[in-house]
């Protein structure tokens, strides 16, 4: 990651929506607990060094437009079209698949695109940490800047979400962004510290040991691209995330989280933003 200590990167906390969590039980009995290994960790690592190298390639800025023109036409045209553009992606190593022993890694990428609107607007929205939890309610139930040095940001984030069961997190991130050229700017985010809450919101809350919980969320890096083209904001959105395998018996339980959650997640996410940005124009 040599590369990206070279850089500043522009945040947007919001994104940490890409992916879900969990403790709480309704109507449904929770799975076993999940430790997390060091093997898992390191696999993980491997995967995210491959993906910020793509990132810090030659790659097109935007995700889209490095696909087949056929294809890059039809994109466009749907998210001009006020639609977002959700995509599952994999980061391979010299072809293969990378294996993550005990793990699952989560990895998608979104597009929209808001008409009117400026990379500053984008900004004043994402970087709003102490009112996040306003903006994207109900899934963040509390929202805290922490510091800020300059470009570099850190803060807290606390989610809830419900999927057969009801999930609430507490995580701590850090960002640092930057603007390359006048028409973008571009963003990474990392969590530094993740736990899930038991018994959120009563008097018996508290955190579980982190790495020795559920396993739905160990680890959450996020990607962000903006870019000033064709009248308006494309906002480009990439997730990589870390949790615990399947545990047999308990697909039903655990399967929304670690299938369908992170991609409603991301689409939240940028549904939101869009919204909020529409707003703000009229």
């Amino acid at each position: 990651m040599e590369g990206m200590a070279n850089r500043t990167w522009i945040l947007a906390p919001l994104a940490l929506l890409a992916c879900a969590i969990t403790t709480r039980v309704q109507a449904a009995p929770a799975a076993a607990g999940a430790e997390l290994q060091n093997r898992t960790i390191q696999a993980f690592d491997r995967y995210v060094r491959l993906t910020e190298a793509r990132l810090n390639g030659t790659a097109p800025f935007l995700w889209l437009d490095g696909l087949p023109e056929a294809r890059r036409r039809e994109a466009l045209q749907t998210v001009q079209r006020k639609e977002l553009l959700i995509e599952r992606l994999a980061t391979k190593e010299n072809g293969r698949d990378i294996d993550v022993p005990d793990g699952l890694i989560h990895h998608w990428v979104g597009t929209a695109f808001v008409p009117g609107v400026t990379i500053n607007d984008a900004l004043a929205v994402l970087q709003d940490y102490n009112e996040h939890h306003r903006i994207y309610a109900p899934t963040v139930a509390a929202s805290k800047l922490k510091s800020r040095d300059g470009d570099r940001f850190t803060f807290f984030l606390r989610f809830v979400m419900k999927k057969v069961i009801t999930v609430t997190v507490n995580s701590d991130h850090e960002a640092v962004f930057r603007r390359p050229a006048a028409d973008r700017a571009e963003g990474w985010i990392h969590s530094t510290r993740i736990a899930e809450v038991e018994n959120a919101g009563t008097p018996g809350e508290r955190e579980k040991p982190i790495g020795d919980d559920g396993g739905y969320l160990w680890r959450l890096n996020t990607y962000w691209r903006l870019l000033a083209r064709d009248g308006g904001l494309y906002i480009h959105c990439e997730s990589v995330s870390l949790s615990r395998g399947i545990p047999f018996g308990f697909g039903w339980v655990v399967g929304p989280f670690v299938t369908s959650i992170p991609r409603e997640s991301l689409t939240f996410t940028l549904e939101t933003t869009r919204k909020r940005l529409e707003r703000g124009t009229r």
